[in-house]
């Protein structure tokens, strides 16, 4: 996947994982202790929709065009009453920066020179972000475990390489290591099933514990070719993860996808606590 977040802002993936995103972080402020957030492929922060980046590829008018069209369903109502406060489109880091509570600190990773730089721009004055032009996956190392002792971690990858699978297990491995009880969200794909089958192998072979996949496709997993879904792995999901998530998955599916396409959601245990 050739990848910008600027062409496809706004697409039904990044609706998926923004609306999970956010009610991690509310999970995250159930708690009175201060909790930290690292993005490791943060991006720009926001989107602009009428910007010819958008504008080319058109995938917004599938994903937060529909969602924003009629009345929100009441599983996604807080997802889309933050994007319209924020205005625009919020990518991850303003997302997560709106929902900050004051002690309560973010550090994004972004190595594309432009992206970097509207990111330090935005946040240059703001002392709860740290802005970092660095390889995310190196930031799991240099960044972990936060002095807070309470946090989330976003790995959101380009899926450029053709081993990013093997590489989003192996980054897994490490940040918990080091970050044994932070929650840490990751990203993917679904073209079709057999690279997902075997980062699912991988991720239990490894004996990480706690680990649900949450998983939204709008047609058949079969074209390789194609991006027909993607999923959240969470690992040490916070409580009612299980329980509030399909919901949302569910709504996302109604609104989003075209019918009879094969298209569906799942909750998906892979280990246990």
């Amino acid at each position: 996947m050739n990848y910008r977040h600027a062409f496809h802002a706004g697409n039904f993936a990044d609706c998926m994982k923004h609306a999970l995103l956010v009610w991690l972080l509310d999970a995250m402020a159930r708690k009175p202790r201060p909790f930290f957030v690292l993005d490791t492929h943060a991006g720009p922060g926001f989107a602009d929709l009428d910007a010819e980046p958008a504008t080319r590829t058109q995938e917004w008018r599938a994903g937060i065009g529909r969602l924003a069209r009629d009345m929100p369903p009441d599983a996604l109502a807080r997802y889309l009453s933050v994007v319209a406060r924020l205005g625009r489109y919020p990518g991850s880091p303003a997302l997560i920066r709106a929902l900050l509570r004051p002690g309560d600190r973010l550090a994004c990773c972004e190595l594309h020179p432009e992206d970097h730089a509207l990111l330090r721009r935005r946040f240059a004055v703001d002392p709860q972000v740290g802005v970092h032009r660095r390889d995310g996956y190196a930031a799991l190392k240099a960044l972990l475990p936060p002095p807070e002792r309470r946090g989330l971690v976003l790995i959101d990858p380009p899926f450029e390489d053709a081993d990013e699978f093997a590489t989003l297990a192996a980054a897994l491995q490490t940040g918990l290591a080091r970050f044994p009880a932070g929650v840490f969200a990751a990203w993917y794909p679904i073209k079709h099933r057999a690279p997902i089958r075997g980062f699912f192998a991988a991720l239990q072979e490894s004996g990480l514990r706690d680990l649900v996949a949450a998983e939204l496709w709008l047609r058949a997993p079969l074209d390789p070719t194609r991006l027909n879904g993607c999923g959240l792995l969470v690992a040490n999901p916070p409580w009612r993860f299980t329980e509030e998530v399909p919901p949302m998955l569910d709504a996302l599916c109604d609104r989003l996808a075209e019918r009879n396409m094969g298209e569906g959601t799942a909750l998906i245990r892979l280990a246990d606590e």
